[in-house]
């Protein structure tokens, strides 16, 4: 199973990192994986980078756009989709300051609707090396 992290990047740092998108994330791994010491420094770089989402809406605009798909479901704040003709199973959690979506496989129909509900999402799994921009991701596999 592989773990994607995905976060809000603000335009400024979009615009600064959209083309060496491995500097932004070695400074999430880093933030990631601080000490506990050093909470406070990492919490701050944190903000600067990142922009809080919208918890309620987002998980309220999936949910309305899932909500009749008989591959979907919901819980709490994790949407499901377990969709046996795409061999996908996938599993969003919607928090304040990041998304957190854990995947079978190395797709997930969540990409294109988060990719819809803005453009400066940044996801990362800190586990394993590999990076990229929504927007940049679902354009390469549209292709």
């Amino acid at each position: 199973m592989k773990t994607y992290y995905i976060f809000k990047i603000k335009k400024e740092f979009v615009n600064l990192y959209k083309d060496t998108p491995s500097v932004l994330y070695n400074i999430l791994k880093n933030i990631y994986y601080l000490e506990r010491e050093e909470a406070d420094y990492g919490y701050n770089l944190f903000k600067q980078l990142t922009i809080p989402l919208n918890k309620n809406k987002l998980d309220r605009d999936i949910f309305l756009k899932f909500h009749q798909d008989i591959p979907y479901s919901k819980r709490k704040n994790t949407h499901y989709i377990n969709n046996l003709y795409r061999n996908e199973i996938s599993r969003l959690t919607i928090n304040n300051s990041y998304l957190k979506l854990e995947v079978e496989q190395n797709f997930s129909t969540f990409f294109k609707i988060l990719e819809e509900e803005s453009d400066d999402l940044f996801a990362c799994p800190f586990k394993k090396v590999d990076f990229f921009f929504l927007n940049e991701y679902n354009r390469k596999i549209l292709v």
